[in-house]
């Protein structure tokens, strides 16, 4: 299953060019970088067995580039959240 949910970055307010190149080295070439009113972030769609599996290896590839996550948003379409479960 593929799940949505974006990864903030601690300590960065503007997504840079490098920062981006790193983070798709670092194994997020499922993601789609960005930046925003003093957030960077990155944007996933992750397939997973499941919405924390997908959250911890996108956690782990995001450290891995060298970056620290501030917090994780859940976005509410994520099959996680839906009514019929």
């Amino acid at each position: 299953m593929i799940y949505e949910f974006t990864v903030v970055l601690a300590g960065h307010d503007v997504m840079t060019t490098d920062m981006a190149e790193a983070l798709y080295v670092g194994g997020c070439d499922d993601g789609h970088p960005w930046s925003s009113k003093g957030v960077a972030a990155i944007s996933f769609d992750r397939e997973a067995d499941s919405l924390e599996s997908a959250i911890r290896s996108a956690v782990a590839d995001v450290q891995k580039a060298g970056y620290t996550v501030h917090h994780v948003e859940i976005e509410s379409s994520s099959p996680l959240l839906t009514a019929d479960g």
